[in-house]
């Protein structure tokens, strides 16, 4: 099944974006495949203004997010994991969705290990 996360993110965009607000990214800096200005980053996190005429080349996937954008008069290609998406709200007046990154699971979480499943254990009762 495809994550619910990256179509909740483009469904509350579109509704900022209709309604005349700016839509703001609150993102996990750590997160080691993010590309974001490091110079703007304050507590291990960043936030991103996405209206359009503060970016271009948005590209909203199930995977991620792109766009580029000026930072200090330096163009910039930002790439952010879905994973790092802490949160995306209007600034205007601070509707969105903030999300659960217990859920996520970082990228530096190795992979689950293929036990196989215990021997059911049998006993006599007298």
């Amino acid at each position: 099944m495809t994550p619910l996360k990256p179509y909740l993110i483009r469904s509350i965009y579109e509704w900022i974006i209709d309604n005349n607000l700016t839509p703001h990214l609150l993102v996990d800096a750590k997160n080691s495949h993010a590309i974001l200005p490091q110079q703007l980053v304050e507590d291990g996190k960043i936030l991103l203004n996405i209206r359009p005429e503060a970016i271009q080349g948005l590209s909203l996937g199930n995977n991620e997010i792109q766009f580029n954008a000026r930072f200090s008069g330096k163009s910039m290609h930002i790439v952010i994991p879905i994973v790092a998406v802490m949160a995306i709200y209007a600034k205007e007046n601070g509707k969105g969705m903030i999300f659960d990154q217990e859920d996520e699971g970082s990228d530096e979480t190795p992979p689950p290990e293929n036990k196989p499943p215990a021997r059911p254990a049998l006993r006599i009762v007298k």
